[in-house]
């Protein structure tokens, strides 16, 4: 049974962290021993902690911080760990020169489309010997910064169909908020790249022509205080649901009528997005980063472009308006998750890299 490290410096939780959670139980149940090293407190540790993944608590102040990089070096001898998988920008520093320094693989994770600034290509061309790219957006900004090409893997985020199902009832969440007709949706981390004050925008100028509307936000991070304060300026507090951070996601998922997110930039493949069409649900997104690789307009979903809550409500009145043309949409969107981005597939790819990488 091979040991590998998977290291995240960030402390939030978000579409990068589910997805390299879900990798880590993913190996752990094809019998890999999977470690994960994290900030102290962060909520990715206690998520593993939960799911039986070993969650290693490290402080990781910055990608030059030399008491990290000692006790990651110290705990990939303590625990005979034979490949490290880096994912932020800090770990991806400190995990890579580890790596180096024992002489084991290191892989880097890079899970959005913010562009990589040459003078940080050492992280990508020196210190990983494999970097994935969870999208084409993504592998287009790394190759751009001249990362070479034979060290590149696209691989795309990937969703478990059993349970993100169509088959999920989302009745007690709608019973638990007193929820009608129509129910919009968002699942994502509240951080200004994300949209969410255009969705409340977007949300407002669709009242008038559906007074019964409901906006349920699943998530949590430091934008919320800001717009709950913007939701009660405008008097929707009966209207818009924060839910925080849940478990249930599924059937948070279950009980919106459409899922929108109107992210503004930094997107790689959005696992929110992932899991709605998985469910057959009509989505309504911005074009940005990897988003269009997954959402054709017309045909799996609708476009906008990002920063314009008029062309996003306009949408939103489209979804509701044309219920035939958007369940045609949803389905070929669960056609197109199940073919492309099942959880097993991406698992299987990503233990033929490991696979690769420690063959003597």
């Amino acid at each position: 049974m091979s040991t590998v490290l998977h290291t995240e410096a960030s402390p939030g939780w978000g579409g990068q962290e589910i997805r390299t959670l879900a990798e880590c139980r993913g190996l752990v149940a094809r019998g890999w021993r999977v470690l994960l090293a994290g900030q102290p407190g962060a909520r990715i540790l206690a998520q593993a902690r939960q799911e039986g993944i070993e969650a290693r608590p490290l402080r990781m102040r910055g990608p030059a911080d030399p008491v990290a990089l000692a006790g990651l070096a110290a705990l990939l001898v303590r625990e005979g760990v034979e490949l490290v998988h880096t994912h932020s920008s800090i770990d991806a520093w400190l995990g890579g020169l580890a790596g180096r320094l024992l002489g084991r693989p290191v892989v880097r994770s890079r899970h959005v489309s913010i562009p990589v600034r040459r003078r940080w290509n050492p992280v990508y061309t020196l210190l990983a010997d494999r970097v994935i790219a969870s999208g084409r957006g993504v592998e287009a900004a790394l190759r751009a910064a001249g990362v070479p090409a034979e060290r590149l893997v696209s691989l795309p985020a990937g969703v478990d169909p059993a349970r993100f199902s169509p088959a999920v009832s989302g009745e007690t969440v709608r019973k638990e908020l007193g929820l009608g007709w129509p129910t919009l949706g968002c699942v994502a981390f509240f951080r200004s790249s994300k949209g969410h004050a255009d969705l409340l925008e977007a949300f407002r100028a669709l009242l008038p022509h559906y007074p019964d509307a409901r906006l349920l936000l699943v998530g949590d991070g430091s934008g919320r205080p800001t717009l709950e304060t913007e939701v009660e300026r405008r008097g929707l507090e009966a209207r818009v649901h924060f839910l925080g951070f849940r478990r249930d996601v599924p059937e948070c998922l279950a009980a919106m009528d459409v899922v929108v997110l109107a992210s503004l930039r930094s997107e790689g493949i959005p696992q929110a997005l992932l899991q709605a069409m998985a469910m057959a649900h009509p989505v309504v997104a911005t074009a940005t980063g990897g988003i269009a690789e997954l959402v054709e307009d017309g045909v799996t979903g609708l476009l906008v472009p990002p920063g314009e809550p008029d062309r996003l409500a306009g949408a939103l009145r489209r979804v509701l308006e044309e219920p035939d043309a958007s369940r045609e949409r949803a389905e070929r969107g669960r056609a197109l998750v199940l073919s492309r981005h099942s959880s097993e597939a991406v698992l299987d790819r990503v233990e033929a890299l490991y696979r690769a990488l420690l063959r003597p």
